[in-house]
């Protein structure tokens, strides 16, 4: 069994699981979403928000914040903690989806990915050793390690090209880890199962990648221009094949049912830049569908944003939210991502209480119905 993971208890009716993961800097109730901080920063928030509305683990960038301000600045100063002021846990993306995302610039090798920095045009390379490097000069509780992505569509035998590379740099950044010191300290470090939408690469990929007994494991290559439906069968088609004892990651997801569809095929964690992104344009989450604040109807509205979601901007009304948004104030952005943040901590916080109350299914089809109905009915 695990020594870092606590696997509590596995719906009845689904694949949900309600776990507990221990990192150096404190333990995590899963399900969870963790908000992205790509840049040592949630964007538009403080650390002291994101506590307040229960967040209990965020995201770093390896890719960026090696370019800025520097992993080693990073290192010099106490970690990206004490850089950052977020004193729980972190976990760090390798950089792999910018071997997607910057695809123009950037050059796939067997040992690893040459950038041209997007910033300067600086040349860079990141293989698993230097992922590595750069992740423990962060201080990082989860590392990632380096994987390539194949982009939506994708001919198999590039895909399949790209899955035996990631094995290969995972099982690197795992020497690296151990040698270094870095898991026997207590950080952990999960790989990425990719495949695009071949299942059978998907389940080779994974079996390949439990076999190092690696302390979690992540989903990858979803979310990348594909319906959802394919999507969540891409998720479907992985899961089973990860250890019980393990958490389980979906990277880069997603809308609010989408993480309720995934925690029912056995996701435990997951990050998406969606709630902080939408909010700086004026798009509010609610249990009947996102809300543009910015709408004629709401210029007199004196209701919060949501009846019941105590956080700070519960105390401002949807005219005031309105007013600022359209008046171009920063405020709106702060206030609407706590707003948004929260809403998403929220639904996980009810999605373990209605795993241990074993009524998790019923809960979340009812729960799902009513925001596509609402999506359905604004659009």
């Amino acid at each position: 069994m695990s020594q870092h993971f606590d696997l509590l208890l596995t719906d009845r009716t689904t694949a949900a699981r309600r776990g507990r993961l221990r990192t150096r800097h404190g333990v995590i109730e899963t399900p969870i979403f963790m908000p992205v901080g790509t840049q040592g920063t949630v964007k538009a928030v403080t650390p002291r928000h994101l506590r307040e509305i229960g967040a209990q683990i965020i995201l770093g960038n390896t890719y960026h914040l090696n370019l800025r301000p520097g992993s080693e600045l990073v290192r010099d100063l106490g970690g990206l903690h004490r850089f950052m002021g977020w004193d729980g846990p972190i976990l760090t993306d390798s950089g792999g989806f910018q071997v997607f995302s910057l695809a123009k610039l950037r050059d796939v090798r067997e040992d690893g990915v040459a950038f041209q920095s997007h910033l300067d045009g600086a040349r860079l390379f990141l293989g698993p050793r230097e992922v590595m490097a750069i992740q423990r000069n962060l201080g990082s509780d989860i590392a990632m390690v380096l994987d390539e992505c194949p982009p939506w569509p994708c001919e198999r035998d590039a895909c399949a090209r790209a899955v035996a590379r990631s094995r290969r740099w995972a099982e690197q950044c795992l020497r690296e880890a151990e040698d270094s010191g870095f898991l026997a300290a207590g950080h952990h470090v999960f790989p990425i199962v990719q495949g695009s939408t071949f299942d059978d690469l998907r389940r080779e990929a994974a079996e390949s990648l439990v076999a190092l007994n690696f302390p979690g494991y992540a989903v990858g290559g979803v979310s990348v221009g594909e319906p959802e439906p394919e999507m969540l069968k891409q998720v479907g088609a992985t899961t089973p094949y990860l250890p019980a004892d393990r958490p389980r990651y979906a990277m880069g997801l997603g809308t609010p049912p989408q993480l309720l569809k995934m925690i029912a095929l056995g996701v435990d964690m997951f990050d998406c830049v969606m709630p902080t992104r939408v909010a700086r344009n004026g798009l509010a989450f609610t249990p009947d569908g996102p809300m543009n604040v910015r709408n004629e109807r709401f210029r007199t509205d004196p209701r919060p944003l949501v009846e019941g979601l105590d956080n700070y901007t519960a105390g401002f009304s949807r005219a005031y939210l309105r007013h600022l948004q359209l008046a171009g104030e920063m405020l709106a952005g702060t206030l609407l991502t706590i707003h948004n943040l929260h809403f998403y901590l929220d639904l996980m916080a009810q999605a373990r209480a209605h795993l241990e109350t074993g009524d998790f299914a019923t809960w979340s089809r009812s729960w799902i119905e009513r925001y596509e109905a609402g999506e359905a009915a604004r659009s």
